[in-house]
Formats: C-alpha cells, sequence, structure tokens
C-alpha cells in the first residue's frame, strides 16, 4: 500500500483522480488494484481557482484495509456491565462490549429512534414536549438531530478511523472517512444507529428503552442502578448521561459522587441564505457540484472575551431543542444533501466560574435561566425569541424580516436578544459580528436572523474520574462521554465511549 498526499486538482477533474494518482506515483493505471481515498478538503483561499486536494492510497494487490481488533471475553460474568445512555458514547461503549462477547445491558431513559422521531416532530409542529424522549433524550443522544457532523481534535487517529469505518458498516455514507469535514445527516444519523442497535442485541446485548435511571447505590461488591421499581446489579457501570441530564447530575451529587463545575459557552443560531455564503466563501465557483454548500468556522478575541462559531449547518435548520417545560433551547442541523435555502451556526460566548458563580450547580442554574428567559420573551409556547442582526448591534427590537426567513419551530417572536445575555456578552457578540464580516463579506448583513438560545454546546459540570477511567468516588462507575465532561461532540464522545469499553474488557479477563 502506496499513500500519496497532497493531489491537488481542478474542480472538474474529480472523475481521472485515480490516473492523476496513477501517474504521481509512476505506476501505469491498470496495475492498480485496490484504491482509496484517505482525505478529501477545498482549497478556496484563491477563489478565482478553487481546488480539491486529495490524499489517497494505492495498491499493486487486492488488499482490505486492516480493523481494529476487540479482545474477546472468554468466561462469562453474573453481573453483565451496563451503559447508561445510548448517544454516541453508549452506543460505541455498548458496541465494543457486545463484540467483545461481555453481553451489555444497555439502559436508556427516551425511545428508540423511530419513536423517538415522532415525538420530536409533534413538538417542531405543535409545541408538544416529551420531558424524556426529545432532541436530547432518546436513542442516538442529542447527536442525533444536529447532522451527524464528525470532525474532532481528539487526536486518537486509531479510534477515530475505526468509528467512521463501523457508521459505514452500518449505512453511513463512505465519503465519512475522507472528508475533510464529515457529517451523516440527520436523516441518516437514525437509521445508521438502529442499526448497531441491532447488531449490539444481536450479539447478545440488551436495549431498554423508556427507562429511566433514579438512583444509584455504589456498594464495596459492586453497584445497584434503580430504575423506578427495577434492580439492576453490576461491577463495571458506564455513566454516557448526555449532557441534559440534569437530574440525574444532582442525583449523582446527592450519592456523594465527586464533581465539579466547569466552563461552557452560551449564545444563539446565526441564519443567512445558503447561497450568500456559498458566493462569500467560493466566488463564481459557488454551485459546483464538487463543492456543495459552503460551511465555515469563525473565532473572534474580543475586549470582552472570545466568541466563535461553532456547528455550522449549511442547507439547515434551526430547530427547538427543550427537554424541559418552560424553556427554549436551540440548535442546528442538516440533512444529508444539505439543501436548506439557509445555513445557520451558533455563534457562542465562553463562560466560566467567574462569570456564573462558583457553586457547583452555578453554572447549570445559569444555563436554565437563560433559557426560561428566552421562553418567557418568546411569549411562550416554545416560541423563540429573535432580532436581526442589524438591529442587535443597534441595541433595538426587530419589526420585520428581510429577504431572510427564519426556520425554527414552533415559531419566533422579535425580542431584544441583546438584553437577554446582558452587556458583558452582547458586547462580545457585537465586536464579533463586526469582525466576522472581515473573514466572509456580508456576514453582519443586517437583515441576518438571530435566533436564541443556545445553552447545550456542553455540560456544565464534570463527573471526577481518574487515569483508569473509573469514577474516583466508585470503582465500579465510569463516568462518559460529553454529559460526564470528558468530550465534545459525536466523534470525541464515542471514542470516549470505546476506551472505557477496552478498559472494562481488560478488566474482565
Amino acid at each position: 500500500m502506496e499513500l500519496i498526499n497532497n493531489i491537488i486538482i481542478g474542480l472538474d477533474e474529480e472523475k481521472d483522480l485515480i490516473n492523476i494518482a496513477a501517474k504521481k506515483a509512476g505506476w501505469k493505471s491498470s496495475e492498480i488494484a485496490a484504491f482509496f481515498i484517505t482525505r478529501r478538503s477545498i482549497d478556496a483561499r484563491k477563489k478565482s481557482d478553487i481546488k480539491l486536494v486529495f490524499s489517497v492510497e494505492l495498491s499493486k494487490s487486492r488488499e482490505s484495509k486492516a480493523q481494529r481488533v476487540i479482545k474477546t471475553i472468554k468466561k462469562s460474568f453474573d453481573y453483565p456491565p451496563i451503559v447508561v445512555g445510548f448517544g454516541p458514547a453508549g452506543i460505541f461503549a455498548a458496541h465494543t462490549l457486545a463484540l467483545s462477547g461481555a453481553n451489555p445491558v444497555v439502559i436508556e431513559r427516551g425511545d428508540n429512534v423511530d419513536a423517538r422521531r415522532s415525538k420530536v416532530a409533534s413538538f417542531w409542529q405543535n409545541g408538544e414536549l416529551c420531558v424524556e424522549s426529545n432532541v436530547q433524550f432518546g436513542e442516538g443522544g442529542a447527536g442525533a438531530f444536529s447532522d451527524g457532523k464528525l470532525n474532532t481534535g481528539t487526536g486518537d487517529n486509531e479510534r477515530q478511523k475505526y468509528v467512521l469505518n463501523t457508521l459505514i458498516n452500518f449505512g453511513a455514507p463512505k465519503n465519512i472517512e475522507y472528508d475533510n469535514k464529515p457529517h451523516i445527516g440527520t436523516d441518516k444519523l437514525g437509521n445508521v444507529v438502529k442499526a448497531m442497535r441491532e447488531d449490539i442485541i444481536a450479539r447478545g446485548g440488551k436495549v431498554y428503552f423508556n427507562t429511566k435511571v433514579t438512583d444509584i447505590i455504589a456498594t464495596k461488591e459492586g453497584v445497584k442502578v434503580i430504575c423506578g421499581d427495577k434492580e439492576y446489579v453490576t461491577r463495571h457501570l458506564i455513566l454516557a448521561l448526555g449532557h441534559s441530564a440534569r437530574d440525574t447530575h444532582r442525583m449523582l451529587h446527592d450519592r456523594g459522587f465527586e464533581m465539579e463545575a466547569k466552563a461552557f459557552a452560551v449564545g444563539m443560531r446565526i441564519e443567512h441564505l445558503q447561497k450568500d455564503i456559498d458566493r462569500a466563501m467560493y466566488g463564481e465557483s459557488a454551485g459546483h457540484p464538487a463543492l456543495g454548500s459552503a460551511d465555515y468556522k469563525l473565532v473572534k478575541h474580543t475586549g470582552y472575551g472570545g466568541v466563535y462559531s461553532f456547528c455550522m449547518c449549511p442547507g439547515g435548520y434551526v430547530i427547538a431543542s427543550s427537554s424541559e417545560n418552560g424553556t427554549v433551547v436551540t440548535n442546528g442541523m442538516s440533512n444529508n444533501k444539505r439543501d436548506g435555502i439557509n445555513a445557520n451556526s451558533a455563534i457562542l460566548a465562553g463562560v466560566t466560574p467567574k462569570d456564573f458563580g462558583e457553586g457547583l450547580f452555578d453554572g447549570l442554574k445559569y444555563q436554565e435561566a437563560l433559557e426560561r428567559k428566552a421562553y418567557d420573551s418568546g411569549g411562550g409556547g416554545f416560541y423563540a425569541p429573535c432580532q436581526l442582526l442589524g438591529d442587535f448591534l443597534k441595541g433595538r427590537q426587530s419589526a420585520s424580516f428581510g429577504k431572510i426567513q427564519p426556520t425554527y419551530k414552533p415559531g419566533t417572536r422579535f425580542s431584544r436578544l441583546d438584553n437577554l445575555f446582558g452587556a458583558k456578552i452582547s458586547n462580545a457578540f457585537r465586536e464579533a459580528f463586526v469582525g466576522f464580516d472581515n473573514s466572509i463579506r456580508g456576514f453582519s448583513a443586517p437583515d441576518a436572523v438571530l435566533t436564541g438560545v443556545e445553552t447545550r454546546s456542553s455540560s456544565s459540570l464534570r463527573v471526577l474520574r481518574g487515569e483508569d477511567y473509573a469514577s474516583v468516588s466508585s470503582k465500579y462507575v465510569f463516568p462518559c462521554g460529553e454529559g460526564c465532561g470528558y468530550a465534545g461532540g459525536i466523534m470525541s464522545s464515542a471514542v470516549d465511549g470505546m476506551r472505557i469499553a477496552e478498559k472494562i474488557i481488560d478488566n474482565m479477563q
């Protein structure tokens, strides 16, 4: 296998990639028996001459890519490992355990993905919130309704590749293996998750939906997991809770699990016409099929703190993501084709315990207060407060939309988002918006639509664990993923779930 890096071609030359790669390697095209794309990115620094950049692997024999080998557990156990939560961390922890023969038990408070989709659709259409099965809770976790973005900076390349290949094996598009910013799409991710669940069950695992953990009792011999009138016992409990399991975080604290407050971020969603973002990023090449819908990543260090874009959704939608009554929470999603009219992204400002208080739950209370203010500002019914960017910059209420219409459902109402956040954060956003326009021409267009609030980019708490991944409060409990403060997105959560599962497998040999 030979790796060929930095193959630079024009937008219309991708069909000839294998021949171009062969020439660069000094081979004849007829000698190539196996051909793998390992990286694809877009170089748009010169808008008049945009290029595609590839890395590929060539082989003269029909060799296949190596797969990660999961150790097999060679003896049975009275107490199989339990995974609480079936988001990315829980799914990959459970699947890794199932591959080893550990017969994991998964406990998920929400619905399976099909029932969950139905309840989320009803919420978006009618404002009927199910507090146990929604955009935050249920099979697939919060990531199931946020585009399925898979870019990360964990640095664990081996496990990252394994996650991508596993997702492809269960139905994800093959291009996620090599795209620079891979995504699956909300419309496809649910089916991938469902297929992985079915494989876990086929390998001896069990998955219980609509089963909420109400108590966890650690003993010298193991841990009891209480779910209403049901009780489970294990010596290996993985807590893959998700960042919105606030009631479970409080229960863990009551049970003596050591935790700490951590920094997070708050902000709002901004919407532009996707065609305007395409034109700003790609110039006259905008709309070329090799480019697709343009995305962006922005960072601005202001006099009031850092501001950055997050979870940018090309051709996407701003979605209602509340998990509690009387709150408004926003997020963004795109389908696989990213063919919606608008582009949207979170614009976030970082906050620390110095901003919201030094108490363990002060950050969580700060999030909740913002979400309730947003609900009241929207007038109830889960309508979201909305303001045009030009009016945000000038500190006034908006009266009518321009060419950009908001995509958020159930609906929006004009309100003063600049007052919602307070002076420090609002001033940081104002300075950042002006600076962002220097990076993307037209970004600060007066009729760009702002919808609030976004508060769930990460957990406000960390459940403390040691180098062995076990809780510092119980050697039988393993805090995992984004909800316990150890990840920041689908990929890093999945990798964290795998690491913990592999550690448990080593312990169970």
